[in-house]
């Protein structure tokens, strides 16, 4: 299954006929105001920075693989991730598809509630504060069995490859080189982008609304046209720290673009060696 969406009233319906784990990767405040019927708070879906060293990736796969088995994923039950909206959450829903898929998890058992937790409440579906003591089972963990995760040897490989497009789908001032993070202009030691890499800020991929959601399958392919990426590309995703990434590899898989992995310490990661090539300054086309 290379789309993972799930539409709220289609939840809902599964929700009554399946094994299902709803994950609110919202913060704790968010969570006790309301969330899905049997959702479980996970926060640090978002929070957790990681890199892609052996010790950072294992420090990675052990503390996920524990906190997703503590709340029952087994290999067998749904679990369906869900945050604010597609566009106010940074995508951390998504990071929780990611991070699921990298520790081995079944394709087929993990879906992103589409439009998030303000398209389950606009569809009028019911919302709980009580909070569910969640049974605990031995998680699946096979992290060889998916490719998705790069690290940054992959990408400085990648930098010598003409069959590879590194997409950054950062905020525009990240990509003009005026900001290094999310977090604040000089939270990262140095500002700029990969080497050679093409640029659709995240948000680009979504329509606003009452709602937010992803654009039509057509609309997304039009988005990646105008950087040159079509269905057949092999895709090297990154941002900050994963989360709009994660939100891009969604939006692109609906769109039945395919190839696509992500650099899970992207430039949280990459700024801070300074071996790492970098391009500086404002981006010009030639």
């Amino acid at each position: 299954m290379s789309n993972p969406l799930i539409e709220p009233q289609d939840l809902q319906q599964l929700l009554g006929t399946t094994a299902v784990v709803p994950i609110d990767t919202r913060s704790p405040e968010a969570y006790a105001a309301g969330h899905l019927p049997g959702a479980i708070n996970m926060p640090e879906i978002f929070t957790f920075l990681a890199t892609s060293t052996p010790e950072g990736l294992a420090e990675l796969e052990q503390q996920f693989s524990e906190k997703f088995g503590a709340v029952g994923l087994d290999g067998k039950k749904t679990a369906v991730l869900y945050e604010d909206a597609m566009d106010t959450g940074f995508g951390q829903s998504c990071r929780g598809l990611f991070l699921l898929e990298h520790l081995g998890y079944p394709k087929d058992k993990i879906r992103i509630l589409h439009g998030g937790f303000q398209g389950w409440v606009a569809a009028g579906l019911p919302v709980s504060t009580d909070t569910p003591t969640p049974v605990a089972a031995p998680f699946p963990l096979d992290s060889g069995a998916s490719d998705v995760m790069l690290d940054k040897d992959d990408i400085l490989a990648a930098l010598e490859r003409d069959d590879v497009t590194l997409l950054d789908v950062r905020d525009v001032d990240e990509w003009v080189a005026e900001s290094s993070s999310p977090y604040g202009k000089d939270f990262c030691p140095r500002k700029g982008r990969l080497p050679d890499a093409v640029w659709i800020e995240w948000y680009r991929f979504m329509k606003p609304g009452e709602v937010a959601r992803f654009k039509s399958p057509t609309e997304i392919r039009a988005e990646c046209d105008s950087v040159g990426i079509t269905p057949d590309s092999e895709v090297y995703l990154y941002c900050f720290k994963g989360a709009r990434a994660s939100n891009t590899l969604v939006a692109l898989r609906s769109a039945g673009i395919e190839k696509v992995r992500l650099y899970f310490g992207s430039w949280n990661e990459w700024s801070r060696d300074p071996s790492l090539p970098i391009d500086e300054g404002l981006p010009y086309v030639a």
